[in-house]
């Protein structure tokens, strides 16, 4: 059991958390030591994720895009994360973890070419050992898991940073792969992102757990709830994770506690399953705020210097979503090729008759 865990029993439902809603500082002792270039870096990265996040989602409603999943309200789990995680270090997303992704090393083009269907989107050439996100809830669990399981065989320093939604606990490729990571005692973070929703269906009809926490303890392995939108707690229990997997001592389960903000994806539409007075609640813990506050707090940041500054982002960010745009047609070998490292003659003849197709498709122009 890592220490500090145990003050946090999920079994007692308590909730680590560093700074309060308002950025004020109510847990002294586990307050990060980070110079003020890291933490304003930290919300300046945050910022970067809220501002592209919000600006896919523009673009997928002008039809340059297609469906999109928002991060709106999330960013500080991915912001802790990408602190600590290094390049050797594995990333098996959900679809959620846009900041991570940036941390990691992917770029926006990368994420944009995504979602636009292009299969270049998912090399992520400058940034290493990064999976794509997972569409099949919580089946990249099993992935991570059988990763940890090399990383141990072949004895070397790597973690895996395992995501995945409060809806994909109900899933067995969750308990299949948390359970043999405990069995393994593998090098695997596993964090649950429990935005309250998975779709529309609210977090009280997924488990009659008292949280998701708790389920550690089935599995023999240390569990801990956490404010997730609190940067500087995420950053704590993150940090004690993965030196934890570092040492040989196994898997890690973090219920990360947040609110997802906007729709589960732009084909969604929240309104029609959830009230407007839950949404204002929630919306007081927002973790771009908090982290602000903060900083404001602390005479580190003006608010009159972001304007500018969000300028900058959105001109950059719209840089990349136009180069993403001018390579939007690709090989129809890339549609094929990411399979398989050796092809199956079913696929081969599958690529073998689309080409076919296109021929006499072109050859009635």
């Amino acid at each position: 059991m890592i220490e500090f865990f145990k003050e946090y029993p999920p079994l007692e439902n308590k909730i680590f958390q560093v700074i309060d809603n308002h950025g004020k500082v109510i847990n002294n002792k586990w307050m990060p030591e980070f110079s003020d270039e890291v933490i304003v870096k930290a919300y300046k990265d945050m910022l970067f994720a809220r501002t592209a996040d919000l600006m896919a989602v523009s673009y997928q409603r002008q039809g340059r895009m297609y469906t999109y999943p928002p991060n709106l309200g999330q960013e500080a789990i991915s912001g802790a994360a990408g602190m600590i995680i290094r390049e050797d270090d594995w990333l098996v997303p959900a679809f959620r973890e846009l900041g991570l992704y940036l941390a990691k090393g992917a770029t926006m083009t990368d994420v944009f070419l995504n979602f636009m269907g292009n299969e270049h989107g998912t090399a992520f050439k400058t940034a290493k050992n990064t999976l794509p996100m997972s569409i099949p809830i919580a089946s990249q669990l099993i992935h991570a898991t059988g990763i940890g399981y090399a990383i141990k065989y072949k004895n070397e320093d790597q973690v895996v940073f395992a995501f995945v939604g409060d809806g994909g606990t109900s899933e067995g490729d969750f308990h299949e792969a948390v359970n043999f990571a405990g069995v393994w005692k593998v090098p695997v973070i596993f964090i649950v992102q429990n935005n309250q929703y998975a779709i529309s269906v609210p977090f009280k009809v997924q488990t009659a757990s008292v949280n998701i926490a708790v389920k550690s303890f089935a599995y023999g392995i240390p569990g801990i709830k956490v404010d997730g939108n609190d940067i500087f707690a995420m950053y704590q229990v993150l940090k004690a994770a993965h030196e934890n997997a570092r040492q040989g001592n196994g898997p890690v389960l973090i219920e990360a506690l947040t609110y997802r903000k906007g729709a589960h994806t732009t084909s969604d539409d929240p309104t029609k399953y959830r009230k407007t007075d839950e949404e204002e609640v929630w919306s007081k813990t927002d973790p771009v705020n908090r982290l602000k506050y903060y900083l404001i707090s602390k005479n580190l940041w003006k608010e009159e210097d972001e304007p500018k500054l969000l300028l900058q982002y959105k001109k950059e960010i719209d840089r990349q979503f136009e180069e993403a745009e001018k390579l939007c047609l690709y090989n129809v070998d890339d549609v094929f090729d990411y399979m398989y490292v050796d092809m199956p003659e079913d696929l081969k003849n599958q690529k073998m008759e689309y080409k076919k197709f296109l021929t006499w498709k072109e050859a009635q122009k």
